[in-house]
């Protein structure tokens, strides 16, 4: 099928003159449509590929890992793993961080940027045993 032409004239606010165009080819423009969501896609995909992710399981009302190494002043995420039946508070006051997982579930938490160091975090609900560490470096 060919692309039709299309025209301006006086009627379409133009002077006298008529001018006729034609339409870029639709595989042209299907072609360029596919290209910027492809642009896009990989745009996305390399930010989360940067992106650092780590993962700490609660079992026994125990961390493990009980110290993380994690990059000084980046964003980091932490998903956390309650195998416990029972809640558990992941928390943190030098990291800025509280967040309550239900037993038998997971949590993503979102830390950082940190500037380098040692910050401590617990498990609030049982605190003498759910012990841990982030080392910032």
């Amino acid at each position: 099928m060919k692309e039709k032409d299309y025209c301006l004239s006086a009627r379409d606010g133009f002077d006298d003159k008529v001018e006729c165009r034609r339409r870029p080819p639709r595989t042209m423009r299907t072609a360029l449509l596919v290209l910027s969501i492809a642009m896009l896609g990989l745009t996305g995909a390399s930010h989360s590929a940067c992106a650092q992710e780590y993962t700490i399981v609660i079992k026994g009302h125990l961390f493990t890992p009980s110290e993380l190494r994690v990059p000084a002043k980046k964003r980091f995420t932490v998903f956390v793993d309650n195998q416990d039946p029972t809640p558990e508070e992941f928390e943190s006051l030098p990291m800025k961080v509280e967040k309550v997982i239900p037993g038998k579930s997971k949590a993503v938490v979102r830390i950082g940027p940190l500037e380098a160091g040692r910050y401590e975090f617990v498990g609030e609900f049982n605190a003498a045993t759910a012990k841990g560490v982030m080392i910032a470096e």
